[in-house]
């Protein structure tokens, strides 16, 4: 008897690659009804709903219902996770146009990994954090030195209020475009909300990739000594 978790299972549910399409469209932490995500995966209603259903039973999304309207999402950060990871073994892209090209770019350059930072401004923020001591990676978990809460909370984020009975406080997660870790958890979502919040990001309408703003280039450069490309401003 096999006492392991069923792995395939999960397995089977991420191998469709019309699920594959919808996982991916919800990496973003948004909650989108079934007629969207039947129009990103180019197949019918009834299709999809029979996609989303197994999904859901397979506890990897949930379900939520606003009047008439039923919205899914991604089930926890978990899974987000899981997914990520998925990316650092997978073959890469076959590019077969321009625009896949600028896009794929863009979201290696910055991207959103459920509601933290990812690509390589998400990278590069968490190395800045750890070159200035603000944060420690120890047994597996970024904490936050006395140093860091006080920069953090000149930074707008008061840690003493994480809720960290419903999610891991910080913790590494390891980026697929990088090959690094990048900052997920509780603070990775209050850092990338609050760059929000500053109005140094902007998000793309089409896919994960996020873009500094000219006043979010300056801002990064000048509090943590992050250098980027062009193409995340």
């Amino acid at each position: 008897m096999n006492v392991y978790p069923n792995i395939s299972y999960i397995a089977k549910l991420i191998a469709d690659s019309t699920r594959a399409i919808i996982l991916e469209s919800l990496m973003n932490g948004q909650s989108l009804p079934a007629s969207e995500l039947a129009y990103m995966a180019k197949v019918s209603h009834s299709t999809v709903s029979a996609h989303l259903s197994k999904l859901v039973d397979g506890n990897l999304l949930v379900v939520e219902q606003h009047g008439r309207h039923r919205y899914y999402r991604l089930a926890n950060e978990e899974v987000a996770e899981v997914l990520e990871k998925l990316g650092t073994i997978a073959p890469a892209v076959e590019v077969r146009s321009l625009r896949q090209s600028s896009q794929l770019k863009q979201v290696r350059h910055a991207r959103t990994c459920y509601d933290h930072l990812a690509g390589e401004l998400g990278v590069k923020v968490t190395q800045a954090l750890i070159d200035k001591e603000v944060i420690i990676l120890k047994e597996g978990e970024f904490i936050v030195s006395d140093k860091g809460e006080k920069w953090f909370l000149s930074f707008g984020i008061n840690i003493k209020e994480a809720n960290i009975k419903r999610r891991i406080f910080a913790k590494p997660c390891l980026d697929w475009s990088e090959r690094r870790y990048h900052i997920a958890g509780w603070l990775g979502s209050a850092i990338a909300t609050r760059f929000f919040e500053l109005e140094w990001l902007t998000k793309s309408e089409k896919t994960r990739a996020v873009y500094l703003t000219e006043k979010g280039s300056k801002a990064v450069q000048e509090q943590l000594g992050i250098g980027l490309e062009k193409e995340l401003v």
